[in-house]
């Protein structure tokens, strides 16, 4: 039986659970719509390409909500303009606008009476050596492993992203490095496949493409918000939140300047 004390702590303990106990209602229905940019340049000749679009709401389908009509320009650090033609709902490309290393660049974007800015800068290229596939234990199973291998340059500043296709499709995930830990190092990057599927294994047979970006570092900060999924862009927060842009005005997304390569191999 219980002694008088313990009853009234449990009581404490019962009534305290119980007020604590509250229905909380989520609208994730009603957040307030924002633009959307997703803007690239690179070096190669009619690369220029402007995505805009605006949020939804959680309940509705992920088709691209393409918004037409806008104003884009992309002007170079020497003053050139180039005025980026609307293909498409919300899609606006350039032709004949190429990138050069050490430029710098400015999307201007007016939306509906709203103006969206950002710069970005186009870094040195930096060689892509080698592409290359390896076995490597990964997720309790030897899995076939795609490595990239580059000599970086000495000086702290260099930040890289890679895009993987296998077999002409783009594979998920976001794949970055920088050198704060690899300055002037020949380096190494493995792009893994942490999927569980079996289409998402990288099999015998399979063409695989990786382009590698030099992207500056405003750019990777971008990327590295969001996978950490902190607005500081430092992996500190301890809440999602929106990653850091680069775009100035409210929109959210990013614009980068960027050299690109492409290397492709056969699995063997």
């Amino acid at each position: 039986m219980w002694h008088k004390p313990y009853r009234n702590l449990l009581l404490i303990i019962a009534v305290a659970l119980a007020s604590c106990e509250k229905v909380i209602d989520i609208d994730l229905n009603d957040v307030e719509k924002k633009y959307v940019i997703e803007g690239v340049l690179t070096d190669e000749a009619g690369s220029a390409r402007v995505l805009i679009s605006q949020t939804k709401n959680f309940s509705d389908d992920n088709q691209f909500a393409g918004v037409a009509g806008a104003v884009v320009t992309i002007t170079d650090n020497e003053g050139n303009a180039s005025v980026l033609q609307e293909v498409d709902k919300g899609v606006y490309q350039s032709e004949s606008l190429t990138g050069e290393s050490g430029k710098s660049y400015t999307l201007f974007a007016e939306v509906n009476g709203n103006t969206f800015t950002a710069s970005a800068a186009m870094p040195a290229k930096v060689n892509m050596d080698s592409l290359y596939i390896t076995e490597d234990y990964l997720f309790g199973e030897i899995r076939k492993t795609v490595n990239v291998q580059y000599q970086d340059p000495p000086g702290v500043g260099q930040s890289y992203r890679f895009v993987e296709y296998v077999n002409g499709t783009r594979k998920k995930g976001i794949f970055i490095r920088n050198d704060d830990y690899t300055d002037g190092n020949l380096s190494l990057v493995k792009i893994w496949s942490p999927g569980d599927d079996e289409d998402d294994k990288i099999q015998s047979g399979d063409n695989i493409e990786v382009q590698m970006l030099c992207i500056d570092p405003v750019v990777y900060k971008y990327w590295y918000s969001f996978l950490s999924g902190g607005a500081s862009g430092d992996g500190n927060s301890a809440s999602p939140a929106n990653p850091v842009s680069n775009i100035q005005g409210g929109a959210l997304g990013y614009f980068s300047a960027h050299t690109l390569q492409t290397k492709t191999v056969v699995v063997q």
